[in-house]
């Protein structure tokens, strides 16, 4: 199972800020789907049979560093 990463964009905001969607990426940044929630981005990347990580912290949020990441 190929992890994916959930991103809230726009990236680089800081927290509570407005989101306006959330996007499945790979580890190379290419966009695979885009949803309104993260819930409905989770459970896309699960039905695809993804293991989808969250940021941590939104503003931290670099593939390369585990600890930014967590499950979802």
């Amino acid at each position: 199972m190929p992890n994916v990463y959930i991103e809230a964009h726009p990236k680089g905001r800081s927290e509570g800020t407005h989101i306006n969607e959330y996007v499945v990426e790979d580890h190379a940044d290419h966009a695979l789907a885009t949803f309104k929630t993260q819930r409905e981005a989770i459970d896309w990347a699960k039905g695809q049979g993804h293991a989808p990580l969250v940021a941590r912290v939104r503003h931290l949020n670099d593939k390369k560093t585990p600890d930014h990441w967590r499950a979802a």
